[in-house]
C-alpha cells in the first residue's frame, strides 16, 4: 500500500462526507439565519427559538435526501472495499 493510496483514500473520504453531509448542514444553516433574522425584527431574544425549527427541517431534510445519502455511502464502501485487495497486492 503506497503513501499515494492512503492519501487518495482518505481526500475521497473527506469529500464523501462532505457530500452527503451538506444538505443537512445548508438547511440548518438557512433555517437558523431566517429564524435569527426573524428575532432581530422582532426583537424576540429567546435562545430556545431556533431549535424547533432547525429540528423540523432537519428531519424532513433527512427524510427527504436519506435514501440518496445511503447510496452515496454504500456505493462508497462498495469500491473501497473492492479496490482493498488491489491496494494490498500492491497494484499488481
Amino acid at each position: 500500500m503506497s503513501p499515494e493510496y492512503v492519501v487518495n483514500v482518505g481526500r475521497q473520504a473527506l469529500e464523501m462526507m462532505l457530500i452527503v453531509s451538506a444538505p443537512v448542514l445548508l438547511t440548518a444553516l438557512g433555517v437558523g439565519l431566517m429564524v435569527s433574522l426573524l428575532q432581530a425584527v422582532t426583537q424576540i431574544n429567546e435562545a430556545t427559538l431556533s431549535f424547533l425549527p432547525k429540528l423540523l427541517a432537519v428531519a424532513m431534510t433527512l427524510v427527504l435526501t436519506g435514501p440518496w445519502m445511503l447510496t452515496m455511502l454504500t456505493d462508497y464502501i462498495a469500491r473501497t472495499l473492492t479496490s482493498l485487495p488491489q491496494a494490498i497486492n500492491g497494484g499488481n
